[in-house]
C-alpha cells in the first residue's frame, strides 16, 4: 500500500473538499491510502471520517508564503515523513510553496491541482498571481477539474483533466426525500429556488438576491434556500434584511445531507463570477433539477441535455428572474445515464486516479 500526502487548508465541506472525500470514499485504500496536511488547528467536518477511514490528519501553521519559518516548517515535515513520495496539493495559486518545499526534500512525484479558472481581484491579486507562475517550475504534473482551470492555471504548460465526479446514484431524485425536506423546511406548497455554496466574493450571493427580489414579485410565496457558510455570510444576511426578505430567505448553514435539498428545490441558480467546474452543478443534474447558471460559469459543467440553461452577468436580474421561474416548471428526469458518460461517475473516476498513483509510484 502507498500512502498519498493531500495538501489542503482544512477538510471542511467545500466542493474541493467534498470532490476528495469522493475519491477517498471509492478508491482501493488496500492499494492507495490518502493522509491530509492541514493548515488549520480546529476539527473540520470530515476529519472524523478521515481518521476511521485509515487517514492521517497532520497540522501546520497557516500558509504565509513569504515566511521563512512557514517554509522551514514545511521542510522539517518532509524530512521527517520520507514515505511520501507523492506529494498532492490543492492550496490553489499559492500551491508553488509546498511544491518547492517537496522537491527541495527530495518527494520525486509532485502533483498541483487547479480547481478554479480565475481569482477575486482583491489585494492578494497580485501575491497569488506571482506565485502562481512559479507552480509549473516546481510540479511533476498538474491537474485542473476543467479545461478552464487548467489553461488558467498552468497557461500552455501540459495537464490532465480529473473530472469532480460524485457518486452520481446517490444524487437521483426522490420524490419521498423531496416531501420530508419540504416539510422539514416549512415550504410544502412554496417555489423552493436552492443556491448551494460558500458566502464569498465569488459566488455572487448580492446579485443571487436582486434575482431573488425580482422573483417575489412574480411568485410572491418563493424561497430562497442558501446551503453553506463562510465570512460573507453575516453581510448577506444584512441584505436581505434591508430587502426585507428575512421571512423569505432561509439560511441551512453547512449540511451533511446535499442529495435530499436538491429533491426539495425546484430549481438551482448558480450565479457565479467565475468557477473551476463546481461539484454542486453536477450533483444538481444528477439530481435532475433545472440550472440557470451565469456566463462566468465554464460551459464544460453543462453534461445533461436540457437541464442547464445560462444567463449573462450583465443581464437585468427581472430578466433572470423571468427566466428562473420559468424553468422551474421543468419536469424532474433521470439523467444518470449522462452523467456517466460524460466521465463524472466516482467508480470509474477513483479507479483512473488509483492507477495514475500507482504508475507514477512505481516509476
Amino acid at each position: 500500500m502507498i500512502r498519498v500526502l493531500q495538501v489542503v487548508t482544512y477538510m471542511g465541506r467545500g466542493g474541493l473538499e467534498t470532490m476528495l472525500m469522493n475519491y477517498y470514499r471509492h478508491i482501493d485504500r488496500s492499494k492507495v491510502q490518502f493522509d491530509f496536511l492541514v493548515h488549520r488547528d480546529f476539527e473540520a467536518d470530515y476529519d472524523k471520517e478521515i481518521l476511521s477511514m485509515g487517514g492521517k490528519i497532520y497540522r501546520v501553521s497557516r500558509l504565509i508564503p513569504w515566511s521563512r519559518g512557514y517554509r522551514e516548517e514545511l521542510k522539517r515535515f518532509f524530512r521527517a515523513h520520507p514515505e511520501y513520495k507523492i506529494v498532492h496539493v490543492h492550496q490553489d495559486c499559492l500551491s508553488s510553496v509546498a511544491l518547492q518545499c517537496a522537491k527541495e526534500c527530495g518527494v520525486p512525484v509532485r502533483i498541483a491541482h487547479s480547481h478554479n479558472s480565475n481569482q477575486d481581484r482583491n489585494l492578494k491579486y497580485i501575491i497569488k498571481r506571482y506565485y502562481m507562475k512559479q507552480i509549473t517550475q516546481f510540479a511533476t504534473d498538474c491537474f485542473a477539474c476543467g479545461k478552464n482551470a487548467g489553461d488558467w492555471m498552468f497557461a500552455g504548460h501540459r495537464y490532465q483533466i480529473l473530472h469532480n465526479a460524485i457518486n452520481a446514484s446517490a444524487y437521483m431524485y426522490s420524490c419521498a426525500k423531496a416531501v420530508a425536506m419540504r416539510e422539514k423546511l416549512h415550504v410544502e406548497q412554496n417555489l423552493v429556488i436552492g443556491h448551494i455554496g460558500r458566502f464569498d466574493a465569488q459566488k455572487n450571493h448580492t446579485f443571487l438576491l436582486d434575482i431573488f427580489s425580482e422573483c417575489v414579485k412574480l411568485v410572491p410565496n418563493a424561497k430562497l434556500l442558501l446551503v453553506g457558510d463562510g465570512e460573507g455570510r453575516n453581510h448577506i444576511q444584512d441584505k436581505v434584511k434591508k430587502l426585507g426578505l428575512e421571512d423569505k430567505v432561509i439560511f441551512t448553514g453547512v449540511c451533511n445531507n446535499v442529495a435530499d435539498l436538491l429533491s426539495a428545490m425546484d430549481v438551482f441558480v448558480f450565479p457565479s463570477l467565475y468557477e473551476g467546474v463546481p461539484v454542486t452543478m453536477i450533483e444538481a443534474q444528477a439530481s435532475g433539477l433545472p440550472c440557470v447558471i451565469s456566463d462566468g460559469v465554464p460551459k464544460e459543467c453543462i453534461i445533461t441535455s436540457g437541464l442547464v440553461t445560462t444567463m449573462k452577468l450583465t443581464d437585468m436580474p427581472c430578466d433572470w428572474a423571468k427566466h428562473i421561474i420559468e424553468r422551474s416548471q421543468t419536469k424532474r428526469e433521470n439523467h444518470l445515464n449522462e452523467i456517466q458518460a460524460a466521465g463524472y461517475d466516482i467508480v470509474t473516476a477513483a479507479k483512473e486516479l488509483e492507477n495514475f498513483y500507482l504508475t507514477k509510484y512505481g516509476e
